[in-house]
């Protein structure tokens, strides 16, 4: 068995962050992270596949967390608001991690191959909650119009959240984002005409 190491995934990740903030991310190898984190780089394979997955590694738990609070929501709770509680249900594990996170977006923003890894996981986030709420009984293409856009919702909240200068609580963002598509959808359903243009009066007939 090998040499236990206390919190070796925490040493990891806050190397991996200081250097990819220091050197650059590109400029980061794994053995410079496993040595800043005082281990060696078998043990960093062990929790890792590669440097980008440091930054992606709590998306299983964050889809476990996501999926289990839409299947224990009340029965009579509709397919939206189970998914935004779930995604309510994500603020409290941010809530310590504002920093990190603020950085883990900067590294995002700034890398092609992060965005199209972020936009993966997004991906997966919104077919697991698609399936939480079709084992609801939610038909398609409800349950995946549904799941979607409770991504997209928490996808514009949580780019918000790192962004905002009042430091608001991610899940005061997650409501108002949603409050924000309701009315979205809400004034597109009264009226299919595009409000930029004037209706078209009808021709009189010439005599």
């Amino acid at each position: 068995m090998g040499r236990w190491e206390p919190n070796a995934r925490g040493r990891l990740e806050e190397a991996a962050m200081n250097l990819f903030q220091e050197r650059g991310y590109d400029r980061t190898t794994v053995e410079e992270i496993a040595a800043r984190a005082g281990l060696t780089e078998r043990t960093f394979f062990r929790y890792f596949a590669d440097k980008r997955e440091v930054l992606f590694w709590g998306a299983g738990e964050l889809r476990k967390l996501i999926v289990s609070t839409i299947v224990e929501a009340p029965e009579e709770t509709s397919p939206l608001d189970a998914v935004a509680a779930a995604l309510e249900a994500t603020a409290p594990v941010f809530k310590e991690r504002r920093e990190y996170a603020r950085a883990r977006q900067a590294l995002i923003v700034a890398h092609t191959d992060l965005r199209e890894r972020e936009l993966i996981k997004l991906a997966g986030l919104a077919s697991a909650a698609a399936d939480a709420l079709r084992g609801r009984g939610v038909t398609e293409p409800a349950a995946s119009l549904t799941a979607e856009a409770g991504i997209a919702v928490f996808k514009v909240a949580f780019e918000r959240w790192v962004g905002d200068p009042k430091s608001q609580d991610l899940s005061r963002h997650i409501r108002t984002t949603l409050d924000e598509l309701k009315a979205v959808t809400a004034s597109t359903g009264t009226s299919t005409a595009n409000p930029r243009q004037p209706a078209k009066r009808a021709k009189a007939p010439r005599r």
